[in-house]
Formats: C-alpha cells, structure tokens, sequence
C-alpha cells in the first residue's frame, strides 16, 4: 500500500512509520526538517521537504496512486500556530476531493467528546481540564473534528488517545467507546497500532474511537 505520513518527526508519527515499514508500505512523508530523520531512514521512504500548511507542499505529498494517509502531526501548547491541525487537515481533504479513493487515518484527542461516548466524571474531568490547561491543542483538534465532519462523504476515520507516552508495542487495547478518565493512557506505540491497522480496516469508517489500556 501507498501511504502519505503526515507528522513523521514526532513520537507518534514515527511510531507509524516504523510500523508501516514494517508492514511493507510504501511511505512518503512531509516533513520541515528531513534532518530529523535518522539517515538509514530516510534512505526506505521518500522525503518531501516542505510545510503542511501550505496546500502545494501537502499536494506535493500526497502523489497519483496514494492508497491512504496518515495523520500524526501534534500540537505544542506553546510554539503551534493556531489551527495547525485544522488548516493542514483542511489541505489534505482539498487533494482527498480530487483523488477520490484516498482513506485518512488520524489522531484526535480525548477530551473532544462524541455523541457515542460514555459521560462519566472522569470524562468530563478530561474536558474541562484540557479546555482549560490545553486550550490550543483542544481547540485545534475540536476544529479539525467539526471539519471532518463536514465532510462525511469522504472515507476517513481515526483515533483519540488519552495522555500518550512511551513504552512498547503490546497490540492489546481497548478501542470503542468505551468508558475514560483522567488516569486512561496508551503508549505511542500503540495508539500507531491502532492506526496502522486502520489502513485495512473500515471498521470505524467516519468515527473516532477513543484508544486506551
């Protein structure tokens, strides 16, 4: 498969690539600084330097023949621009329209609450405390949800992590919507799991299961 990584420098994205090398995809990434990457990497995948937020570099990135897209990029409560997520996601569903069998992959957040969820205290906890300590990243990613919805037509689907943070692959978790809290994590390594397996996988076709242990 023909994959388009988008946030391939951050713990998450590179998550992803590793796993979609290891699947055997064929990657291409986007990314401001290819230094990043480590050298034997980006000898396996093809580069494009350039930023997601300008749509030509997104186009660039996202050739004839794509099969899907991954979406990995963060968000730094400090040094982001506003809607950074938003407006890159914005020029990836402009290039999905013109090449009409593209699948998105992508990672929200948990504190962007769905219809389907269960909400408990502890889910509430989780939105009040980022709208009121993560207030860039939980706008940026309530955006880019409502975007996303806007445009239901087109095939996409994704994740919402609750706190992130290292630790190794086990491929066991919990995806659906289930019941979170304050205290619910997932490694990188998993929540790339998850993604990767959406590549094949239309199970969660224009929803956005929360992922957690």
């Amino acid at each position: 498969m023909k994959v388009s990584l988008f946030g391939a420098t951050g713990n998450l994205g590179r998550e992803c690539l590793d796993q979609c090398l290891q699947a055997g995809h064929d990657m291409t990434v986007l990314v401001r600084s290819p230094e990043k990457l480590p050298d034997g990497l980006r000898d396996a995948i093809t580069v494009i330097k350039g930023d997601g937020l300008i749509a030509a570099d997104v186009a660039r990135s996202i050739p004839s023949g794509t099969d899907a897209i991954l979406f990995a990029v963060g968000v730094d409560e400090r040094t982001s621009p506003p809607d950074l997520c938003t407006d890159v996601t914005r020029h990836i569903l402009a290039v999905m329209r013109k090449q009409q069998r593209l699948k998105l992959v992508w990672c929200g957040g948990g504190s962007n609450i769905r219809v389907d969820d269960v909400m408990t205290f502890g889910a509430r906890f989780v939105r009040w405390f980022s709208e009121t300590f993560l207030r860039h990243r939980h706008a940026d990613k309530e955006h880019q949800l409502n975007l996303l919805d806007e445009n239901a037509d087109l095939c996409w689907m994704g994740v919402r992590p609750l706190q992130m943070k290292s630790g190794i692959k086990r491929g066991e978790y919990r995806l659906g919507y289930n019941a979170f809290s304050g205290l619910s994590s997932i490694s990188f390594a998993d929540c790339a799991h998850a993604m990767v397996e959406m590549l094949n996988d239309d199970t969660w076709l224009g929803r956005v299961p929360i992922v957690q242990y």
